[in-house]
């Protein structure tokens, strides 16, 4: 199965099993909007809990946030989000789409990354135990063409974009030979920046309103806060703000399913701290994010950093974390440093003193900021990526979500055999003693190895089955989900078994 095949397969099972469905399906849907379904509000739920309680309850010095969607409209002006907060937009004549000219650019370098690795693979199946990666990456007379040929485009590319030179970024396509991937032809317009913010009218008649805009990040909110929170809650530096909350952007081209949308939600930390310690904090907070990611066993393979060979006007470093979906590496998260030009902006577009005064210093500074910043579809995205998994089971094949069982939609499904014989009301007293501590599903339509596939397709850790030795001796099966394997286990027990393998504390422990 190809890497597009699988995609399509996993999009597919996002709907039919109710995790995402597309926004406004009824009236043919909206575009690059989605909603989260029964089961999939249930893993975003569960998502932001992880993150939560790794950032804020096992990190004494952060605390929490929810600032509005709506802000002062001067906010975006001190941010340099209304006169910089652009793409740049390239259309094909033939086809009539419109591209990000970068992402098609970046796309294209990592194609010379691809070919790189196709070349090591082969090596590596050629000489077994015996190869060196590192020795044949940098003597391999093919790998170090196609390197030269990625750092060539990439230099020219990244001083395109520190020029903001749109002729140079539409030369770099023309060079490339780069096509339109629905018509395959290179015949492009001119590239032109287009700003992504939505914006709208706060007041009641439409004469006197106000253009305000729909916040493209939720650090903002955290920046014009930092103050009240630092006082209220007597926080020293270095201390931490965590935010989760929604953001708007009117991409040119969203794409890659919940990859890429005009709404969506972000999860993130500001971490305030003293001029010249910034760049220590930034490497700790890099290891902290990385081992968070990794915690959920979905593979240290599946991770990689990406160094911004082009860094924001607020940033003295940047690193992403990319992780490897379907349709290739790309960002998860993003690590900043964002020095002190967001509390410095917001001091001079509103004419008030918001510096901190370091009493142990006796000094008063604009504090610097390190920013992890998350986004929460593309988490969820990465995770049902992960754990979408066909495989035979004799004659028939098994879909089965992987989900860490910690995040899983459902925790427990509660199955009598059979619907009749008392079968189905001691299930439901084994039901009505797990949901108060466990998410749990009941079920009692068609056979129990039909009802077993739709748990798998879920991603449920375990099936409870109540049979009729239940009702004589109070033990029920215990299936489990990765294995399919049954064990005999005291009704009694269920609570304690499913909560220890279920608890968040289990991939809490982790990075402590």
């Amino acid at each position: 199965m190809t890497q597009e095949d699988l995609f399509k397969k996993i999009v597919s099972h996002c709907k039919e099993y109710g995790f995402i469905f597309q926004s406004s399906e009824l009236y043919d849907g909206l575009s690059a909007v989605y909603d989260y379904g029964q089961n999939g509000v249930e893993l975003k739920n569960n998502i932001k809990e992880y993150w939560w309680k790794a950032m804020v309850q096992l990190n004494e010095e952060v605390v929490g946030l929810d600032s509005a969607i709506f802000m002062h409209p001067t906010i975006w002006k001190a941010s340099g989000h209304v006169d910089a907060f652009n793409d740049p937009l390239i259309d094909n004549k033939d086809s009539k789409k419109r591209y990000r000219a970068d992402v098609l650019i970046e796309d294209h370098i990592e194609k010379f990354n691809d070919k790189i690795n196709k070349e090591v693979e082969k090596a590596r199946k050629r000489f077994g135990d015996a190869f060196n990666e590192e020795q044949f990456r940098s003597t391999n007379q093919r790998v170090l063409d196609y390197q030269a040929k990625m750092d060539a485009v990439k230099a020219r590319f990244v001083k395109a974009l520190e020029d903001n030179d749109l002729d140079g970024i539409r030369q770099i396509i023309i060079d490339e030979g780069i096509v339109c991937p629905i018509s395959g032809t290179k015949n492009w317009t001119e590239v032109r920046q287009f700003n992504l913010m939505f914006d709208t009218k706060l007041g009641s008649v439409a004469e006197g309103a106000n253009t305000i805009y729909l916040r493209p990040e939720t650090a903002q909110g955290i920046f014009v806060n930092y103050l009240n929170v630092q006082k209220t809650g007597r926080m020293k530096i270095p201390f931490g703000i965590a935010q989760i909350g929604k953001a708007f952007r009117n991409e040119i081209v969203a794409r890659q399913f919940i990859f890429r949308m005009r709404e969506f939600e972000q999860m993130e930390m500001q971490y305030f701290v003293k001029p010249g310690t910034e760049l220590e904090w930034f490497e700790k907070w890099r290891e902290k994010r990385l081992k968070w990611h990794k915690a959920l066993g979905m593979g240290d393979n599946k991770y990689r950093w990406h160094k911004h060979d082009k860094l924001a006007h607020y940033a003295n470093a940047a690193y992403d974390i990319e992780f490897d979906f379907p349709f290739g590496f790309k960002e998860i998260e993003g690590i900043h440093s964002r020095t002190n030009f967001d509390l410095s902006q917001h001091q001079q577009f509103s004419g008030k003193k918001i510096q901190y005064f370091d009493n142990e210093a006796n000094e008063a500074y604009t504090p610097y900021v390190v920013e992890t910043s998350i986004g929460l579809d593309r988490m969820f995205l990465s995770i049902i990526s992960s754990a979408y998994c066909e495989e035979q089971v004799g004659d028939e094949t098994r879909v089965v979500l992987r989900i860490p069982a910690p995040l899983a939609p459902v925790k427990v499904a509660v199955l009598p055999l059979v619907k009749k014989d008392g079968l189905p009301e001691l299930a439901e007293k084994i039901m009505n003693r797990l949901k108060l501590n466990l998410n749990c599903q009941y079920e009692e339509k068609d056979s129990i190895g039909k009802r077993y596939r739709r748990q798998d397709a879920i991603g449920t850790p375990f099936c409870i089955t109540v049979d009729h030795q239940s009702a004589e001796d109070g033990t029920v099966t215990l299936r489990h989900r990765d294995t399919m394997e049954q064990e005999r286990v005291s009704i009694d027990d269920i609570e304690r078994i499913v909560t220890e393998k279920c608890d968040i504390k289990n991939l809490l422990r982790q990075l402590m």
